[in-house]
Formats: structure tokens, C-alpha cells, sequence
């Protein structure tokens, strides 16, 4: 008997979207699960302009060129080709599900060569569970922490081969109870893999242009009231107080695609961004060095004369 939506709290597992700064495999030290927060829909309010704001990124990235996101992406990997005969799309959604755990603090282009490699190798949990971690551990590298995450593939295949007939549990808390696993990874996932639009995955990119854009909240409080630092899973429950659902699937890629290319952590192109040129981002030109700069004072050297 399998066990599709096994709660979170059945078993404690390391979640934490970013990977760990320790190099020791899962056997060790875990990380607790982050709390998933709630969208306030209530009185969720959406942001003056979003529409013509999304349409343009939307038209920019249609007609510009691709960004990684869009060939090498996590979910890019699992439709290179169909369905084994029988499959159901099991065998789509496992390779969705390994993409994410990869991907933490890795580079689309790093992450999609090392699934290449994988999926040569024979990428199911049968082929992933019975694999020597050092084997493993070589064809991840050199993704971000491959040791500890080809601990993580290989515990994952097992739970998924003993719990879930080797497929992957279909709600996030099932997927969240997974080592390495993450309310992130959860949801995109769920978007792609069981192809159901369960939340938005906020990762660094739409997390920063979605703060450049005003579409959050400027600051957040915490539990005891006071203002903390915004985090992604703030980011997440902002957007989906008040994006339609029918975006969600949508949003992750179109951002990333648009922060890999236009709206960049360091030094954004704002000089060719469309939304700077219609004044519809608030935050244009502020962090970017595209204009000219100001050339340094020059200390004025005075020359002392002496009498003799």
C-alpha cells in the first residue's frame, strides 16, 4: 500500500530551499523545516498597474532572445521526450522532481548538463537508489553541494520506491517530507510535474523583481510584530493573495527568464528594459550604473615655496 499524500509531519526531513553549508551528507545534521505562510486574500490588495506591468514582460521576453531558463530550465529537462509506453508520467514527474533538489544555488545550465548525465545513466529511483553515493556523487558534480544532495537522490528514491510505487507524492506536504525538499521546490513541482497550479515558486529572481516592481509589501512583520526581513515564502504568499491562479504556472520561468536577461541582481539593464522606458518600474535606473559616472575630485597639490 502506498501512501500518495503522506502528511510532512510523518517523518522529519531536511526542506530548506538553500542548500546547506555543510558538506556532510543527510545522514548528519538536519535542518528544520521552514513554516509556509498563508496569503491574506482577504484584504489582499493588487498593485496599480500589474496587468500592462505583466503583458509587457510577457511581449519582451516573447520577442527577445531565449534565457537559460527557457532551454535548461527544471522543467525543460523532463520534455525532451515522451512517456515510457505505460509510464503515466511517472517517470516525467521524477525527472522534474531531481531537477528541483539540483537546482538550489545552481546554475540552469550546470543543473540541466548533470540531469544529461543522469538521465544516460538511467535516471529512475531504481537506477538512482541502487547507485554507490561516490558514483552518484560524480556524475552531480559540479552542482552546488553534490555530495549532500546525491545523499538526498538516493534517500528519496527509496522513500519514493518503498512509499509511493516510485512515483513522487502529490500534494506539497508529501513533497516537503522529502530530504532536501523544500516549500520552493514543492511548488514548482507540483506546476509541472502533477501540472496543477498548487502555489507560485519564488526563488531569487522573482523574489528581487517582484521587490523592484512593488508588488510586495515594502516591509514585513513577524511573529512578535516587529519589521523582519523579507524572505521568498514572503514574497509567495504577497503574490498569491492577489495574482490570478491562472498565472502562477507561468510567473516563475517569465521572471527568472527576465532576470537572467533584462532585470539583473547586479547592475540591471535598465537603460534597454521596456518598463523603465514606460516609467512603470519604480525602482528603474536606481541600482543601475548605466549612466554616466562622475569623474573623482582630484586633490589639488599645492606647491610650498621656502624662503631661503
Amino acid at each position: 500500500m502506498t501512501r500518495a499524500d503522506a502528511p510532512a509531519s510523518s517523518r522529519v526531513r531536511a526542506v530548506d530551499d538553500d542548500a546547506p553549508t555543510s558538506s556532510a551528507t543527510p545522514t548528519h545534521r538536519r535542518r528544520s523545516k521552514p513554516a509556509t505562510i498563508e496569503p491574506d486574500r482577504s484584504s489582499a490588495r493588487a498593485p496599480d498597474g500589474w496587468e500592462k506591468t505583466l503583458e509587457t514582460i510577457k511581449r519582451w521576453r516573447a520577442e527577445g532572445p531565449p534565457a537559460a531558463v527557457d532551454t535548461m530550465g527544471c522543467e525543460k529537462i523532463a520534455s525532451l521526450d515522451g512517456d515510457p509506453v505505460g509510464d503515466d508520467g511517472k517517470y516525467r514527474r521524477y525527472l522534474t522532481l531531481t531537477s528541483a533538489m539540483l537546482s538550489s544555488q545552481t546554475r540552469d545550465e550546470i543543473n540541466h548538463a548533470a540531469m544529461m548525465r543522469l538521465r544516460a545513466r538511467g535516471c529512475t529511483p531504481e537506477r538512482v537508489a541502487a547507485m554507490e553515493e561516490d558514483a552518484l556523487d560524480a556524475l552531480l558534480n559540479p552542482v552546488g553541494f553534490h555530495r549532500r544532495k546525491a545523499g538526498y537522490l538516493r534517500e528519496t528514491a527509496k522513500i519514493l520506491l518503498e512509499e509511493y510505487d516510485g512515483d513522487i507524492p502529490r500534494s506539497v506536504e508529501g513533497l516537503c517530507a522529502l530530504p532536501g525538499v523544500g516549500p520552493k521546490m514543492a511548488y514548482l513541482v507540483m506546476n509541472v510535474g502533477w501540472k496543477t497550479p498548487t502555489g507560485i515558486c519564488v526563488d531569487v529572481h522573482v523574489h528581487r523583481i517582484s521587490e523592484r516592481l512593488g508588488w510586495v509589501p515594502e516591509s514585513v512583520l513577524g511573529k512578535n510584530g516587529s519589521p523582519k526581513k523579507k524572505t521568498p515564502e514572503d514574497t509567495r504568499a504577497a503574490l498569491e493573495s492577489w495574482l490570478p491562479r491562472e498565472e502562477w504556472i507561468e510567473i516563475n520561468p517569465l521572471l527568472v527568464g527576465f532576470g537572467q536577461l533584462t532585470c539583473t541582481p547586479l547592475r540591471p539593464k535598465c537603460a534597454e528594459c521596456p518598463l523603465a522606458a514606460d516609467g512603470s518600474c519604480p525602482s528603474a535606473f536606481k541600482e543601475s550604473t548605466g549612466n554616466p559616472k562622475s569623474p573623482k575630485p582630484t586633490k589639488k597639490r599645492v606647491k610650498v615655496e621656502v624662503e631661503e
